[in-house]
């Protein structure tokens, strides 16, 4: 089991926690070795010649609009209008037929007694369908918040700052859990504390999350059976 700690400082560790903020996707449900493996053949069906672990490295934990940027400026290729929206659909099919809660996630949340909120990459359409198929919606009803409701992503700290003043908190009080490096980025670069999670199915290869803490996570778990005592030593 990974449970590592980084001396990486922040800019008050002692500020008392207000807010827990989930990023959703390798977080709260485990999709993105579906989602990364839908948007490789998709890539691949248009030209691109990458692979999912390239697709992983480069691409977990952003949203599509900065995925497709890249993709336009790094292969000479010609994508399709529909692009986009196809292998959303495509997604969604996929997570219809597999997509499930990360193991000991919903006790955890429920268990919780900090408010919390869903803060992500994905748009909202995304975000209802897994958090509903997933059963995880009530625990963040009416506190998920999307990339699509601010100037830039991750790794900017537009979506999460958003989050926070939704919800009443100051950056140094909120405590985000992310799986991405951008992820991470983005909490760090918006002042609060950051735990890395490996126990998605994309993490399989290497949980010890070693690019997380290099990127500022405070600490990396795997195992949601953990969550109240890394919660505590944040």
């Amino acid at each position: 089991m990974t449970d590592q700690t980084a001396t990486a400082p922040f800019a008050d560790p002692h500020a008392p926690l207000a807010l827990v903020i989930f990023d959703c996707d390798g977080v709260l449900v485990d999709s993105e070795p579906i989602s990364l493996m839908r948007l490789t053949l998709g890539l691949n069906r248009i030209g691109v010649p990458i692979d999912v672990e390239t697709v992983r490295v480069r691409f977990a934990g952003t949203s599509m609009p900065s995925i497709m940027a890249h993709i336009v400026r790094d292969y000479a290729v010609a994508v399709p209008d529909d692009f986009v929206d196809s292998v959303k659909a495509d997604t969604l099919r996929a997570f219809d037929a597999g997509l499930a809660a990360m193991p000991g996630v919903g006790d955890a949340v429920a268990g919780l007694a900090l408010p919390h909120c869903v803060a992500s990459s994905s748009d909202p359409v995304r975000l209802a369908h897994t958090l509903g198929l997933t059963g995880l919606l009530p625990l963040f009803e009416g506190r998920i918040y999307s990339s699509t409701m601010v100037a830039r992503g991750k790794p900017a700290p537009d979506l999460f700052l958003h989050a926070a003043a939704n919800m009443g908190a100051t950056p140094e009080t909120c405590l985000v859990i992310e799986d991405s490096v951008p992820g991470v980025q983005a909490a760090r670069a918006a002042g609060m504390r950051v735990l890395g999670f490996t126990g998605g199915g994309h993490w399989a290869h290497d949980r010890t999350g070693r690019d997380l803490m290099a990127a500022g996570a405070a600490r990396v778990f795997d195992d949601f059976a953990r969550f109240a005592a890394v919660v505590a030593a944040a």
